[in-house]
């Protein structure tokens, strides 16, 4: 398989032991256009082999695209809903369509029938703007006994989420109401919904309700290309969704990722009892760049998400799986970070490397008073970047540094105190991420909800990978992704720093890194079973 551009990730799921990962492909090079389904099944969620297009627009219902969508199990069997676009005088006409496997012993699943006598499924009738109507998420069963799935819409400027109801995931009725809108926010794209429990970190099925049960549900903004969640009560009567009061329903709330990451979607994996976030990342390069490399987009690492013990937020890890691709291991001593302190790690292939590091929350009285008008964090990182000294940080880590540091990407922490209370700002500056101009060198940030009572700590791990670095701060209430393209950090010119640039002293609790290796692709040559 050519490598091209990759986008949205599609239909995640586990069958027979097996790990299934769809995603929107590009056909015309590494820029978006002619999208067909590509696929790949792995049974560790990081060595992945690739199969043959699973789907690609063939029928009068799909002619014209096959967009995104999700998986649904249906007494054990999966049957993809995906979006079809088909002839019409309207632009881009959308309706929703049905997939099933072609032989379920097959444990890859590559043949995929689109049952002609049944699509598409669900028209964009009662209104619905037709060019606007997509995505359909992963369905699940109510107490009655009937199906329900959501679909990403919007009427005028408000993002909306159309219901729809089956008996027998074929024939689908509108729902009188939709599942959840909210003002202003535009097109909503790939909506997902899910439950999550309330007092342990172990995934749900989708259907799955309950008193210890709150709902996620997130939404990708077609105008800003930022997913964006909130949690709160399903009412599975009156098929209406609530977010929680203080959870924000709009731009400004929760994202599972303040960098680059759109299109996400999640799946329960059965198996091990967790539910899995998948997402795509897009390109900080040029358009001439991605055409010359011939590549655009990938996939990030997978995480493992669940409720935070306070209810207010999700939390995301890398799954566990990612470890096996650990080698060498390189440590440093706990040490206090004087003021403009830049400490080399040592030993360490940084250009592909897994680096967790953390740092004792410094005392409240000896941290910088916190503006009130700061309330936008990537505008405070943007102002404040790695390079601006503040009383407590920046400080963190310099990833994909040369070794002058020219070239660097810092991912840091900034301490406030507002009212008496901590603030913790986590920043990703790729305002020196590369000496290449054209680059997209936007600085991303979040705010960090820290309770002093619990995190003693302030903890950074950065999975690093040549042009990603992917940051989970404080053990996942924030994560930042970011795409970047040195010039002379590359390969084994690449560096690694953990460095303090506050005029006060941090302590570094401690340093653990490691060298990866790379995950095993195998494309569609390189596979001994039939794919034909």
């Amino acid at each position: 398989m050519a490598l091209v551009e990759i986008t949205d990730p599609n239909a995640p799921m586990i069958y027979n032991g097996i790990y299934h990962l769809f995603y929107q492909w590009s056909t015309s090079g590494a820029v978006w256009g002619d999208i067909v389904w590509a696929h790949a099944t792995s049974t560790d969620l990081v060595n992945w082999n690739h199969h043959k297009i699973a789907m690609v627009p063939s029928e009068p219902f799909d002619i014209e695209g096959v967009w995104s969508g999700s998986a649904t199990f249906i007494q054990g069997k999966p049957i993809i809903q995906y979006t079809g676009i088909i002839k019409s005088n309207q632009w881009n006409y959308q309706v929703q369509d049905m997939a099933v496997p072609k032989d379920l012993s097959d444990p890859y699943l590559v043949e995929w029938n689109k049952p002609i006598e049944y699509n598409p499924v669900i028209k964009p009738t009662d209104g619905i703007n037709a060019s606007a109507f997509r995505d359909p998420t992963t369905g699940w069963k109510g107490p009655d006994g009937i199906w329900r799935t959501t679909i990403g819409s919007k009427v005028g400027n408000n993002g909306v989420s159309f219901l729809f109801r089956s008996s027998d995931f074929i024939h689908w009725t509108k729902a009188e109401q939709p599942l959840h809108w909210a003002k202003d926010t535009g097109m909503w794209e790939c909506p997902d919904f899910f439950p999550v429990a309330v007092d342990d970190k172990e995934g749900l099925d989708t259907s799955v309700l309950g008193p210890s049960v709150k709902h996620v549900f997130k939404v990708s903004l077609d105008d800003t290309k930022h997913d964006y969640y909130t949690i709160g009560t399903y009412n599975p009567e009156t098929d209406k969704y609530t977010p929680d009061e203080g959870s924000i329903d709009n731009d400004s709330g929760l994202r599972f990722d303040y960098g680059k990451f759109y299109a996400s979607k999640t799946f329960f994996d059965h198996g091990k009892k967790r539910r899995v976030l998948w997402g795509w990342a897009n390109e900080s390069s040029s358009v001439a760049d991605d055409v010359k490399k011939g590549w655009a987009g990938l996939q990030a690492v997978p995480r493992t998400v669940w409720l935070e013990e306070n209810g207010k937020q999700l939390k995301q890890w890398p799954v566990e799986e990612i470890e096996q691709l650990r080698t060498k291991r390189v440590s440093l001593r706990s040490q206090v970070l004087k003021g403009g302190s830049v400490l080399e790690v040592p030993g360490l292939t940084a250009s592909q490397a897994d680096v967790d590091v953390k740092f004792k929350l410094p005392k409240l009285k000896d941290v910088e008073i916190m503006d009130p008008s700061w309330v936008n964090p990537q505008l405070l990182c943007s102002s404040k970047p790695a390079s601006v000294q503040g009383k407590s940080g920046p400080f963190g880590l310099l990833a994909l540094a040369s070794k002058n540091l020219e070239e660097q990407t810092a991912i840091f922490f900034r301490v406030f105190n507002h009212q008496n209370k901590y603030v913790v700002l986590m920043c990703s500056d790729q305002s020196r991420s590369s000496l290449e101009e054209s680059n997209d060198k936007t600085t991303y940030g979040a705010f960090i909800d820290v309770d002093p009572h619990h995190d003693q700590t302030l903890s950074l791990r950065s999975l690093i990978d040549h042009s990603v670095v992917e940051s989970y701060g404080v053990d996942g209430k924030a994560v930042i992704l970011a795409r970047v393209y040195p010039t002379l950090a590359t390969d084994r010119e690449a560096h690694l720093y953990v460095f303090n640039n506050g005029t006060g002293n941090v302590k570094m609790s401690s340093l653990k890194a490691w060298s990866m290796k790379k995950a095993e692709i195998k494309y569609l040559k390189d596979l001994k079973h039939s794919d034909s």
